[in-house]
């Protein structure tokens, strides 16, 4: 039996290939242009405005900042997401479908609304500066995906082990620690790595809670365009996707894609 995909289902992954790279790859052609406009196709070749990113001060001060903000806002998240999920999992809780349903709301209210609510609540009700009123709002917004995806890694655990090492004179503590977690560590890495990509792409809540001297890097690109039309938005893009490859990268060659799915 001819089990070849057909000309049409051939033309139609082809299709959606390139409306997914094709964007891409304009990018990545204009970010090298030699013109002092955003133009496809690009004029010239040139490396002036990856130099030109470097020389720009607030990118790099931003992108420090935006760091921060996102290994800050995940490990926080990480901190409340582990042990909910462990409790979830491991313990027969009268309401999990409802305590389930309050970790997921922050993907269900919708970014711009939550954003809002957090500028009137933690900045302007109760004073609290720029900084951590956005760092809240970080790992609230991630705080839904290390509950989930650490969640599933525990599903698949065998808490046997757990009871067998506190039956052998293990505190739950140490039994948390030393068996439990060592075990879903691949649902962990993933988690960060999930959470942090989220927060240092996130545009709508960042809207709403940026300030003078502290702001993200997608808004601040978001700035750059208003008053400039040059390639330099183009090639900061383009680093940030090599920036990405590069993470994912150096986790497959250290740990392995196959490594998550265990």
């Amino acid at each position: 039996m001819d089990r070849r995909p057909g000309l049409a289902v051939t033309l139609i992954a082809l299709a959606v290939y390139v409306f997914l790279l094709g964007p891409l790859a304009i990018v990545v052609a204009t970010s090298f242009s030699d013109s002092e406009f955003l133009t496809f196709p690009p004029q010239g070749f040139s490396f002036r405005w990856y130099a030109n990113v470097f020389d720009v001060s607030a990118f790099v001060e931003i992108f420090r900042i935006s760091l921060q903000l996102a290994v800050g806002g995940t490990f926080r998240s990480l901190l409340i997401g582990i042990p909910a999920a462990y409790a979830l999992s491991r313990f027969a809780l009268p309401v999990p479908r409802l305590l389930r349903s309050f970790f997921v709301l922050p993907i269900l209210v919708p970014e711009v609304v939550f954003g809002f609510a957090a500028l009137t609540t933690l900045n302007l009700a109760f004073d609290v500066p720029v900084f951590p009123t956005l760092l809240v709002a970080h790992m609230v917004i991630v705080l839904p995906y290390s509950v989930r995806v650490v969640s599933a890694s525990l599903a698949n655990f065998d808490f046997a082990a757990e009871e067998a090492a506190i039956s052998l004179g293990a505190g739950r503590a140490e039994a948390f620690f030393r068996i439990v977690l060592p075990n879903v560590r691949s649902g962990v890495i993933a988690a960060f790595i999930l959470a942090f990509i989220t927060s240092m792409n996130n545009v709508p809540v960042s809207l709403f809670l940026t300030g003078p001297g502290v702001s993200t890097l997608p808004i601040q690109m978001l700035t750059y365009v208003e008053y400039y039309f040059d390639p330099t938005i183009a090639a900061l893009s383009v680093l940030l996707m090599i920036l990405t490859v590069g993470v994912m990268v150096v986790v497959e060659k250290t740990l392995g894609l196959s490594y998550f799915a265990k």
